[in-house]
């Protein structure tokens, strides 16, 4: 560090020309060793050890201060020996400097985590790294060689008595293929067992890793228990929802001679964890896995304050993401103390998808016609979707891990006061109480616990990956099995037969380097770190679009497979089909009303209308009809039970994953113009403002007379005097003329408006966030271009009128069947997360009210102007906003003794429900029923409470998953785009500032980077707080021998220019910071 503080060339050395090059990482034998133990339970042990021996330490120095220093080592040594540690192993440097403040220079480490995080794990940092750098690097975190614990503690000592796992990776090899991780342990176990006579000679492996004779034995037989080969795109076997609980295996962690030893802990019984639970000792819940940093894992506290933190995969337990599990909570001095300076940036979880539907506009991609006439290009279009206009916003783009934590700069005072004062030489007990959890407030806590038991696998147990064979040729597991190394890290790694690999892998590895499988995790053994799967299918090449998307599919529990003989025989089998007389007798007929859809122009499944007719006394009547699809789907057939288990149709870029049978989807239930079809209306009787005067429900058959798009009524919006041809629409029913449908379109807006202001009044809150559509070449399916979807008055006039039927739907469903009633609810925010964001804003000026959802959106729709760099800090806003909101659920209202509890935060209603999109919902289809049960027009609802409650669940489930495939397809296309079209430049916003980093919004495509500091061209960066602000100082290269470094400064909501460009992974690309002077 220079004098001015800058850091030069951090993690870089720097060359006679000036140039910062990545420094050569250690080859540091402790490290290598450390590596082994990055366990939550091995971390917390030397935390606590440390902890005993730094209060030693510091009553030593008070009582004794005047005691001689050889005298000191020995009552140290007396110290250590209490406390079980070899006294040889304390470092005589440090215990002869008693006198100076030993352990600040491990706080002040602690104190700039992230900045110690950058050290130890340079390849997360450089994006020249490859997508196999982190995994390789990051594997093993078990505790391995239970002898190594004076090896670590000299470690410990070098670091002040204390030592955290993680610190201590900074010396690893980060390029360490599996097959010399698997050679190198093998080796130590060896030479450790040689050394006490006690190496078997039959032992292939050291702990982790199954022997040849176990897997001959374990792979065929747990294959055989759970087969699972895929066929015409569906996972056979095991499902993607509730299975056996892993609870019911006793505990078997009892020591036994000759087995080996286990490296998870075994699962409570089934009565064992329901008696927990009901005494409070256990926490159940759905874990969540960071996918940024996949050791780390959460799951909700029953408070709903602060996430539990699982730390480590020996702590998770085996469990996967998605699984709800049950955990016990460790020790309070075990629990993670939270740095109160914004430095500990990553104490919650990523919520991949968590902001509700309802908050956003809509943006659901439709399956594209190729092949029109009429252009080369397919527009993927957005489409309203009520569940958008219902959550505020959904989080749609590469979600950061450290969001919301990143932002918080200055909290406590007091903890502050604490720190500073230890740098200034305060006595030791003083410091220890800012990091002894035991004694700080809760506030600054995060609590911690492990895995228990999994009491529902939700995790598909399906993944994509790359297979490699074992280095060790001897070895009889060579001739066996080879490793399954999954993309995502989340996944453990598995041993998969050779018998399933392609017959020519063994003899040519390299032709499968970059072949995408799908393999089941079909076992996971207490002794064993790598997991058993079974190699299930070949998807392709890593990086095409078809076998990636089939891989997102597969791993997220998709059903993509053809509908079966038994569903379709459930369909009409006449073709063509037309309404029975007796079914038009039971309804009301209003086939010659002026009734019309609006669409995205590539929709296939259109299950919404509306009309609007304007009455003698000046009063209007405005319909929403729905496609009557519980017409067709009876309950208890088969075509009930395949629409229930998908739940929900997929929307991807390319194509759409139906719930039904496309003659449903697209024929008999989709409201196409000019055909006779059956609908459940709600119609109301309007003024012109918008004040309901009368309702209507009912079952109705109508004959929509013209399939308009978003833009043809958004062209009818703009030019309300205009008189439209009929050559500029679409086909248009003779029977009404095209003036007459631009007349109610425009009647509809004008109420609309009315509606929506009044919504937002009465406390609404809407967060727009930034949406990415592709264009696609009509042959090959690949993106041609890219843009931000423009959310218009057309989609908001759809959104108005969905909203209001859902609503009207709900309290008459909740009147009717007050126990069985399928609603869907929104909570408040998450409390801590937007505890820290108030703090964020507050700090950085922003005069933002939290206090309500109405109270935010007027703040972030009032407080900015309409210039590019206001509009730009409000899309950054709208995403940080969106970090802290939980997903919308359905429910059954029957579960819930709390009527609060119904309550949707961001539409700030008391009920609320879906009906307007059964074509692609489950949950719509049941609220069908309900809704025609409480007309007496159908069969009375014969579901208990508990069973519709299991549906909600099991909607909520699909739902979730649903909404990450759609993004991670919008992520595929924009990777693609990226390397066929890229580099590609675009202006964006910086939205956190760390230590040797920062995050920016790009706002050309609405995703988030992250940009390193070691990546560009500098001759140095430092980091300060400006006040509360952080702030990052880059000084570029000089471009010429006379020049100077060139200064920029990087804060929160500064605007810069980026370059996005293609890495060397097939879908990996990374954003550069344009030079000063060289933007636009």
């Amino acid at each position: 560090m220079d004098q001015l503080g800058f850091v030069k060339g951090a993690s870089s050395q720097i060359t006679k020309d000036g140039l910062s090059k990545p420094a050569l990482p250690q080859k540091n034998a402790y490290a290598r060793l450390v590596q082994k133990h990055h366990s939550g339970r091995f971390r917390s042990y030397l935390n606590h050890i440390a902890q005993k021996i730094q209060l030693e330490e510091s009553s030593l120095n008070d009582s004794n201060s005047d005691v001689e220093p050889s005298v000191k080592r020995g009552m140290m040594r007396e110290a250590l020996a209490r406390n079980g540690l070899n006294a040889h192993s304390y470092s005589p440097i440090q215990t002869s400097q008693l006198e100076q403040p030993a352990f600040v220079g491990f706080e002040k480490l602690n104190e700039d985590k992230s900045q110690v995080f950058a050290n130890r794990r340079p390849h997360e940092r450089d994006p020249s790294i490859g997508r196999e750098g982190n995994r390789e690097a990051e594997e093993d975190y078990y505790i391995k060689q239970p002898g190594l614990a004076t090896d670590l503690l000299k470690v410990s000592d070098a670091l002040g008595g204390r030592v955290t796992l993680n610190s201590l990776r900074q010396g690893t090899s980060l390029q360490k293929s599996s097959g010399s991780e698997e050679k190198d342990e093998e080796e130590v176990w060896k030479n450790k067992h040689k050394k006490r006579n006690k190496c078997p000679a039959n032992r292939d492996r050291a702990d982790e890793y199954l022997t040849a004779e176990q897997f001959s034995m374990d792979l065929p037989a747990a294959n055989a228990r759970k087969t699972s080969h895929l066929s015409s795109g569906q996972i056979q076997g095991e499902s993607h929802a509730a299975v056996s609980t892993s609870c019911d295996r006793k505990n078997r962690n009892k020591p036994t001679r000759g087995r080996k030893k286990n490296v998870f802990e075994a699962y409570m019984s089934k009565e064992d964890v329901a008696a927990g639970l009901k005494r409070g000792e256990l926490i159940q819940g759905p874990l969540r896995i960071n996918p940024k940093k996949y050791h780390e894992a959460f799951i909700p506290s029953p408070d709903g304050i602060r996430d539990i933190f699982i730390d480590g995969v020996v702590a998770r337990n085996r469990a996967l993401n998605g699984d709800i599990v049950v955990v016990k909570l460790l020790p309070k001095e075990q629990w993670k103390v939270i740095k109160p300076d914004g430095s500990d940036k990553e104490t919650e979880a990523t919520h991949e998808s968590d902001v509700p539907e309802e908050l956003l506009g809509t943006c659901l991609p439709r399956e594209p016609v190729k092949g029109d006439a009429e252009s080369p290009d397919v527009i993927i279009e957005a489409q309203f979707d009520d569940n958008d206009a219902e959550n505020g916003q959904e989080n749609s783009q590469n979600v950061l891990a450290d969001d919301i934590k990143k932002l918080s700069v200055d909290t406590s005072e007091k903890v502050k006061d604490a720190e500073r004062g230890c740098a200034l030489g305060a006595k030791q007990e003083d410091v220890s109480k800012v990091n002894n959890p035991r004694l700080l407030p809760e506030k600054f806590l995060q609590r911690t616990a492990k895995v228990v038991c999994i009491l529902e696998k939700k995790h598909s147990r399906a993944a994509t990956g790359f297979i490699k064979l074992l280095t060790d040729k001897s070895s009889e597991l060579f001739k066996k099995c080879a490793m399954f190394s999954p993309v995502d890290h989340r996944v453990p790694r598995a041993y998969v037969s050779l018998a399933d690999c392609p017959p020519d892998f063994v003899s040519r590895p390299e032709d499968y380097s970059s072949t995408l499988f799908i393999c089941r995790i079909v076992d996971w053994r207490e002794d064993s770190n790598f997991a058993i799967g079974q190699m299930a299918k070949s998807l392709g090449q890593a990086g095409e679009i078809e076998p990636e998307t089939e891989g997102i599919l597969t791993e997220y529990g998709v059903d993509f497979s053809d509908f079966s003989q038994d569903v379709l025989e459930c369909l009409p089998q006449s073709l063509p089909w037309a309404i029975p007389p007796s079914e038009l007798a039971n309804r009301r007929d209003l086939r010659k009303e002026c009734i019309f859809t609006i669409d995205p122009s590539t929709a296939r499944d259109l299950d919404d209308a509306l009309s609007c007719k304007q009455l003698p006394d000046g009063n209007v009547e405005v319909g929403v009809h729905i496609a009557d699809v519980s017409y067709f789907v009876l309950e208890g057939t088969a075509l009930d039970q395949v629409a229930s288990g998908r739940a929900t149709s997929v929307y991807l870029v390319q194509k759409v994953i139906p719930m039904l049978p496309r003659l449903l989807c697209e024929e008999l239930c989709s409201l196409n113009p000019m055909k006779d079809r059956l609908t459940f209306s709600v119609m109301w009787k309007m003024t012109p403002e918008g004040k309901i005067l009368d309702e209507w429900f009912g079952r109705t058959v109508i004959c929509s007379c013209v399939k308009l798009s978003y833009d043809h009524a958004q062209s009818m919006i703009e030019n309300p005097n205009r008189v439209f041809g009929s050559e500029e629409l679409p086909p248009v029913s003779p029977q009404h003329p095209v003036d007459e449908i631009h007349q109610a379109v425009l009647n509809l807006h004008q109420i609309a408006k009315h509606l929506r202001k009044q919504r937002f009044i009465d406390g609404a809150l809407r967060l727009d966030q930034l949406k990415l559509s592709f264009t696609l070449d009509k042959e090959s399916g690949m993106p041609q271009g890219c843009y931000i979807y423009q959310y218009r008055d057309s989609n908001k006039l759809v959104e108005e009128f969905m909203l209001l039927a859902n609503m009207a739907v709900a309290h008459q469903i909740y009147r009717s069947f007050p126990q069985q009633a399928l609603l869907r609810r929104h909570p408040p925010p998450q409390t801590k997360m937007l505890n820290d964001l108030m703090e964020f804003c507050d700090q950085m000026g922003l005069e933002i009210d939290f206090s309500s959802a109405g109270a935010l959106h007027k703040s972030l729709n009032e407080m900015f102007g309409a210039d590019s760099y206001a509009e730009a800090r409000k899309e950054v806003l709208t995403t940080m906003f969106s970090r802290p909101m939980q997903m919308a659920l359905y429910f059954c209202t029957g579960v819930l003794e709390d009527e609060t509890l119904f309550r949707h935060y961001a539409l700030n209603v008391p009920l609320y429900t879906h009906f307007t999109s059964p074509i692609r919902r489950f949950a719509d289809i049941l609220v069908h029923r309900l809704l025609s049960a409480s007309l007496g027009m159908g069969r009375p609802i014969r579901m208990r409470k508990e069973a519709i409650q299991k549906q909600a669940d099991h909607c909520n489930d699909r739902k979730m998953a649903s909404k990450r495939v759609q993004e991670l397809s919008a992520d595929l296309f924009f990777a693609i785009f990226v390397r066929e079209c890229g580099p590609l430049e675009s202006e964006a916003m910086v939205m956190g500032v760390l230590n040797k980093a920062f995050d920016v919004l790009v706002l050309s495509f609405g995703v988030q980077k992250r940009i390193y500091c070691n990546a560009l061209p500098l001759t140095g960066f430092r980091f300060e707080n400006v006040g509360k602000k952080p702030e990052l100082t880059l000084l570029w290269e000089p471009e010429t021998p006379e020049q100077e470094a060139a200064p920029q400064v990087i804060t929160i909501f500064t605007l810069v220019e980026v370059v996005l460009t293609s890495d060397s992974g097939p879908l990996k690309y990374s954003a550069v910071l344009k030079r000063p002077g060289q933007e636009k």
